[in-house]
């Protein structure tokens, strides 16, 4: 059997889960993998820490580890966090994005567009999922960054519903999806933070309606608009 390394067990493993390959909540069978990837249970046992430190992976004293659950509690609190990490971020990133970065980012929605138009669901959330992620380098915030990784984790999870088009409405939204990424873009390319924090939180209400479908968590008591983002920054 071919020997992985651990770095490629490690992409092998978030491509599954972030593809929801390994469902919310299933437990890991280690024995399974360590023949899987050729590894011993030590390495395999180490991936599996930074899996969990990474927010991939929860393990539970006697039952081992599982992938990390996607139950009310947790989405509740995806869709509190969302809005305020990310128009956090994009402030940063327009504030502080370079040519050679916002390029980069313009080459990732190129990929986000060609998987869209071809109906390719996991594709195309993987390539949403690099976008922010870029986005996020741009703001090269340590303290913002290991929020928007995990925030990102559930929000491709959840993402595999928002591309899933079945309507022309589903079509339209994703079709406007791809427009507001663009818009994200030029905002970046001109360091123009209010453009940015305005369309990120368009582009997330977008999506919202749609992801809660996933899980109709309990109405949340939650609003937020540039004027609070703007006390938030002055406190």
């Amino acid at each position: 059997m071919k020997t992985n390394s651990k770095t490629d067990c490690i992409l092998i493993l978030k491509q599954r889960i972030l593809s929801m390959q390994m469902a919310p909540g299933r437990l890991l069978d280690e024995t399974a993998l360590s023949e899987e990837f050729g590894i011993s249970r030590t390495p395999l046992r180490e991936i599996i820490q930074r899996l969990c430190g990474e927010g991939f992976l929860s393990i539970q004293e006697n039952r081992g580890a599982k992938v990390a659950p996607m139950d009310i509690s947790t989405i509740r609190n995806f869709f509190q966090a969302a809005p305020m990490i990310y128009a956090s971020v994009a402030r940063l990133a327009a504030e502080q994005a370079t040519g050679e970065q916002v390029e980069q980012l313009a080459a990732i929605q190129k990929s986000y567009r060609q998987t869209l138009s071809a109906g390719l669901v996991e594709e195309t959330a993987m390539h949403n999922h690099r976008f922010h992620e870029a986005i996020g380098r741009m703001a090269g915030s340590p303290y913002l960054m290991p929020s928007l990784n995990r925030l990102l984790i559930d929000h491709t999870r959840i993402g595999q519903v928002f591309y899933r088009t079945r309507t022309q409405a589903d079509r339209d939204r994703t079709s406007k999806a791809a427009e507001q990424h663009d818009a994200m873009i030029d905002a970046f390319r001109r360091n123009d933070p209010a453009s940015a924090v305005k369309l990120t939180l368009e582009h997330w209400e977008l999506s919202r309606t749609q992801m809660e479908q996933f899980v109709k968590p309990d109405p949340l008591p939650f609003e937020l608009g540039e004027d609070s983002l703007e006390q938030s920054h002055a406190v």
